[in-house]
């Protein structure tokens, strides 16, 4: 499955900019796979002075963006599973600045960040890797939009891309 599979009615349009990030000649599997090694690869080549910065008041630090990027993966790996596992019943979503200020991201060392970003990223793979093929086009509803089990595994991907960039663009 690759993302121009996707539809535009399976994602919320607020999902659009993320899935724009998925590199189109990868599968979903392939590139939750290639992205965990970029994204670990990149991470390590970082300055530990950097870290801790902060490009303006008020913005997370690269260790609270990590932090935030795997709770980010949780709650859509989890609403992936809810879905294809057929429960209709809508997923609420969550506020991403909340998560970050009770996350102590910036407490916690970049090699125990990573290593949990890594455990977390290879139990998505084999949670996706366990859905049949007709799983993944099943529809249910998050933050009260309609989202696909499909969409949430490219957007796992593209919402990681947008943070990389980010971290290239403001902070380094």
């Amino acid at each position: 499955m690759r993302i121009e599979q996707i539809q535009t009615g399976e994602y919320g349009d607020f999902y659009a900019p993320y899935l724009a990030q998925v590199d189109p000649q990868y599968s979903l599997i392939e590139e939750l796979e290639i992205s965990l090694h970029r994204f670990i690869h990149f991470v390590r080549e970082i300055p530990m002075d950097k870290f801790d910065y902060r490009y303006a008041e008020g913005k997370w630090t690269i260790k609270e963006i990590i932090q935030h990027i795997i709770d980010a993966e949780r709650v859509f790996a989890y609403r992936a599973m809810r879905i294809a596992r057929n429960d209709q019943t809508p997923l609420p979503g969550f506020d991403e600045n909340d998560y970050v200020d009770q996350s102590n991201g910036n407490e916690r060392s970049i090699q125990d960040l990573l290593t949990e970003f890594s455990t977390l990223r290879h139990a998505t793979i084999y949670l996706f890797k366990s859905f049949k093929p007709e799983y993944f086009e099943r529809i249910g509803s998050a933050s009260n939009h309609p989202i696909s089990v499909r969409a949430l595994g490219f957007i796992i991907i593209g919402h990681q891309n947008h943070h990389h960039k980010v971290f290239q663009q403001r902070y380094l």
